[in-house]
């Protein structure tokens, strides 16, 4: 399925949920360094997206942090109860698989598609307490760039079947 066609049934997805959203157009990007000169005058928090393994391949994990943190994945691990040093990040078939996303476009947006519940979600604390108006994401394709209303965030996070565990990466 071609990335318009899945922007398409996010979109409408989130129109059955009265999600009201603004989109960004911008050139194809793969890292969040290059989407930014395009997006930085969005007001807002940016998002940078990890999808991650545990060793055992037991438990894959979506990590949404703002877009200018880093993370140290044996801390985060530990943070979760994964053991340090059993973090990985997933391989892109995996993330097909559950996702319907490539390298580049993973998105929490995508959790729709994880109609399995398999993938846990793991959201910056920041997303919900810092007040931002909205919150940016990329609508299935990296050539977009979407922004929510933080309420409206979890409410689509939570009608998609996933408890969003919240972290304080500060």
């Amino acid at each position: 399925m071609a990335s318009t066609e899945k922007r398409k049934e996010l979109e409408d997805y989130l129109k059955g949920l009265n999600v009201e959203t603004v989109c960004e157009e911008h050139p194809e990007v793969f890292t969040v360094e290059a989407m930014m000169p395009y997006v930085q005058h969005l007001a807002g928090a940016h998002s940078k997206n990890l999808f991650l393994k545990d060793k055992k391949k037991k438990c894959l994990w979506l990590v949404t942090i703002l877009h200018n943190r880093q993370v140290n994945l044996n801390d985060l691990a530990k943070k979760l109860g994964a053991g340090s040093g059993n973090l990985r990040f997933a391989d892109e078939g995996i993330m097909m698989e559950k996702l319907n996303v490539g390298q580049g476009c993973v998105t929490p947006l995508a959790l729709f598609y994880d109609k399995q519940g398999d993938v846990k979600f793991v959201l910056d604390s920041n997303f919900v307490d810092g007040g931002h108006e909205r919150i940016y994401f990329h609508p299935m394709t990296n050539s977009a760039t979407m922004g929510i209303k933080p309420v409206d965030f979890l409410h689509f996070v939570k009608e998609t079947g996933h408890e969003p565990i919240i972290v304080n990466f500060d």
